[in-house]
């Protein structure tokens, strides 16, 4: 199985995995064949990669931290909270007596559970690519599953992990008292609209604070998220030893995931450009050794997805070294000149060192 670009892909190939709605449920089920139609479809519907089932790649499993129905479940919770307050113009509680602290405790339960079963020293992969989805939602839980796994890495309790799930979980809900034209905006954002933005973060520690079963904790990563070691963020500017220890981890996880997400006003980066980011802002914007800890559990290239190498080679990644996650195992599919091989062979990058991936197919 390989990761695609939705406009590289042909009439003709096959899904390799499912994909969901934004509600979460299964719109086409994995094996199911690709026409020129519902490519054009899926790319209206903002699905820009697909994983492929694919000959030379079939022995590369690519499975999710989450099982489908825990992602699913979370999404729909998400969804469903957050469109209920973009809906309301005040502060009130979720509708028909819903409770925010509840409804996602039972979501974190399904989510610490899931992780736990992955095995240890696993590395954190997300493979959500194949959903369509509102960028907020999944944009949501991808932290929550960074900083959740961090969080076990670290040695949290599950109570801790609890709370600093609830509190990723839900860090940007502010931003559904923002107008929707300046999330989605196409264009750079004016001084007054970004400070306009800048508000989400106390509006989100209001809306989560009196919640009953909601962790005061977790509505301060939500008031924190934005703050940064120097004093530098928002919305208070204060600095590294007023963040709480969860905010820190979280400001992490949120600038990662944002940066290696497309946006409605820039493309994504590449994975180790947004590690280099975080590590240039070690100790003025980001925790030192939080930033170590992600990039030593995170998988910044994800099993299948296709690479460049220094060489002008192209291939997959089809294997992870959790010593030294940034230099994968790569099946080289094509020669420099752009010709298939009939005989693809591996090279470990942990191995061979004057070799680099160069560009990840976008």
């Amino acid at each position: 199985m390989r990761l695609l670009p939705t406009m590289s892909c042909q009439a003709g190939m096959r899904l390799g995995k499912c994909i969901f709605s934004e509600e979460g449920i299964v719109l086409l089920n994995a094996g199911a064949e690709l026409n020129e139609a519902l490519i054009r479809r899926l790319q209206q519907f903002g699905i820009d990669y697909l994983y492929i089932a694919d000959p030379v790649t079939e022995d590369v499993c690519i499975s999710d931290p989450i099982s489908d129905e825990t992602r699913a479940r979370a999404i729909q919770e998400v969804r469903t909270h957050f469109r209920s307050f973009m809906e309301k113009n005040s502060m009130s509680k979720v509708s028909k007596g819903q409770v925010l602290g509840r409804a996602f405790g039972n979501v974190m339960k399904m989510i610490i559970d899931d992780l736990s079963d992955n095995k240890p020293g696993t590395l954190i992969m997300l493979t959500n690519m194949n959903v369509m989805n509102n960028y907020l939602y999944q944009h949501s839980l991808n932290v929550c599953i960074y900083v959740t796994m961090l969080g076990m890495v670290n040695g949290y309790t599950r109570e801790q992990l609890m709370t600093i799930g609830m509190g990723a979980l839900l860090h940007d809900i502010g931003l559904t008292k923002v107008p929707a034209s300046l999330l989605n905006k196409a264009g750079r954002l004016t001084p007054q609209e970004y400070e306009e933005i800048k508000k989400h973060p106390e509006l989100g520690f209001k809306l989560l604070k009196d919640e009953p079963n909601m962790p005061l904790l977790s509505a301060h990563c939500a008031f924190q998220h934005h703050e940064r070691e120097d004093g530098s963020g928002y919305p208070r500017g204060i600095g590294s030893k007023d963040i709480h220890e969860y905010a820190k981890w979280i400001a992490v996880a949120d600038s990662y995931d944002a940066m290696t997400t497309h946006r409605a006003h820039r493309s994504a980066m590449l994975p180790h450009q947004a590690m280099e980011i975080l590590f240039a802002g070690v100790g003025t914007l980001y925790d030192q050794k939080k930033v170590a800890l992600f990039r030593d559990n995170v998988a910044i290239y994800p099993l299948g997805v296709t690479v460049q190498l220094s060489s002008r080679e192209k291939g997959v990644v089809v294997g992870i070294n959790p010593a030294v996650p940034q230099r994968p195992m790569i099946r080289v599919l094509e020669d420099a000149d752009g010709q298939k091989l009939s005989q693809p062979y591996e090279v470990d990058l942990s191995e061979k060192l004057t070799l680099f991936i160069e560009q990840v197919e976008v």
